[in-house]
């Protein structure tokens, strides 16, 4: 029966099944957004974990099309392609982290203190990484510095644009994070 709801719950918001299989108690961050999908524009972001040293550490979610072959496209997620090298994961790396673009709406990502590799990583600090593709050139960009596993915090996110569409800045918007 909890498998019917997950999969319920993801058709009707747009959020794939293995995000949604990962909210759970074991989470040691929080992400929430509010996502506006943007008419004949790319839509596609990423949203991954580095250490202090930006160092790769996991991918939390990355949008299906840039995951399977869209980031041959120099402007789709630079920064993601470049540390997470998706041309050296296999199919079900891929599958693992990524889904459709999500429909309009407030998202959630969680993070369980996990590698890539899935072990566990210790209380600390880290970086949480959001990265999207406006159209073209035109990114959003944020960089949120966390402490995990020390008491819940809310750090400051600040979220930078590059390009000249302010129209698009819309796609992600009021982004918090609650680290556990």
């Amino acid at each position: 029966m909890r498998v019917i709801v997950i999969l319920t719950f993801s058709v009707l918001t747009g959020v794939s099944a293995a995000q949604s299989a990962a909210h759970s108690s074991t989470a040691a961050l929080e992400v929430t957004f509010a996502f506006t999908r943007q008419n004949g524009h790319s839509n596609q972001f990423a949203l991954w974990i580095e250490d202090t040293e930006g160092k790769y550490l996991k991918t939390l979610y990355i949008t299906r099309w840039t995951a399977n072959g869209g980031y041959r496209r120099t402007s789709s997620i630079p920064e993601w392609v470049k540390k997470s090298e998706p041309s050296k994961m296999i199919k079900s790396q891929i599958d693992a982290i990524s889904g459709a673009t999500p429909k309009t709406g407030k998202l959630t990502f969680t993070w369980d203190r996990t590698d890539d590799s899935g072990a566990t990583l210790p209380a600390g600090d880290y970086v949480l990484v959001i990265e999207g593709t406006l159209r073209l050139k035109n990114q959003v960009y944020c960089k949120v510095p966390v402490t995990v596993g020390k008491g819940a915090t809310t750090p400051k996110v600040n979220v930078e644009y590059v390009g000249n569409e302010t129209a698009e800045r819309s796609m992600i918007k009021d982004v918090k994070v609650i680290a556990l």
